[in-house]
């Protein structure tokens, strides 16, 4: 737990976010759906920094729901690079992820992990890092997810809204993922589904139900 402007925030390294919400305890082994957050969960205003403007894409609630239900852990991994070219600092990234973490639960459904990444070639000082394993779409924020909450990637989902969800996912281990607003598409080992409104949930939703049922949810 780093303090950063004088607040405790749960940072393993300069850049790295990592935050466990809730208490609920998971069985090992589960596959989980992991989420982009900006563009994805909330609508993106180009670098979110003031809570008041959060409003969440109501596409994603019957997920995140569906998830809960199913007894599947729900994971946050975002790229942060406004922090890393200084137009905002953790703390204000903090008060933005708790707002949409508020808002979802006004909604009666949670998040279990988020994962934020600050590393970007344009940022300033130790942030000043370009391809940082755990910036997407390179897989690091989806595996350091794995490895704490040991989970089965294999059977993993991942939801975002650019090409660079997808491409941290495959790089994962997972089989498939769905892209907002986005095209189909196949790339050798990992399926990209579209996820461009409510109808595309019916492809979305009953593979989050499957895994449940998988694991005798």
């Amino acid at each position: 737990m780093a303090d950063v402007g004088g607040m405790p925030h749960p940072l393993i390294e300069p850049g790295l976010w990592v935050e466990r919400i809730g208490d609920r305890v998971f069985p090992q082994h589960l596959p989980a759906l992991f989420l982009d957050r900006d563009g994805t969960i909330n609508v993106d205003t180009d670098y979110p920094s003031d809570p008041a403007e959060i409003e969440l894409r109501p596409q994603m609630l019957p997920a995140i729901a569906a998830a809960n239900r199913a007894g599947i852990p729900v994971v946050v991994v975002t790229n942060q690079s406004g922090i890393a070219r200084g137009y905002f600092g953790w703390s204000v990234f903090a008060a933005v992820n708790s707002r949409v973490l508020d808002l979802l639960g006004d909604h009666g459904v949670s998040v279990d992990m988020v994962l934020a990444c600050a590393y970007h070639e344009a940022g300033l000082g130790p942030l000043a890092i370009s391809d940082h394993p755990m910036r997407k779409p390179n897989p690091g924020m989806l595996i350091e997810a794995g490895k704490r909450l040991d989970l089965d990637l294999q059977r993993s989902l991942i939801v975002g809204d650019k090409l660079a969800d997808m491409q941290a996912g495959r790089r994962a281990g997972l089989a498939q993922g769905w892209l907002v607003d986005g095209e189909a598409a196949a790339q050798p080992g990992f399926a990209i589904r579209r996820l461009d409104d409510g109808d595309d949930l019916a492809g979305l939703l009953p593979a989050i139900e499957a895994l449940g049922r998988d694991n005798g949810s």
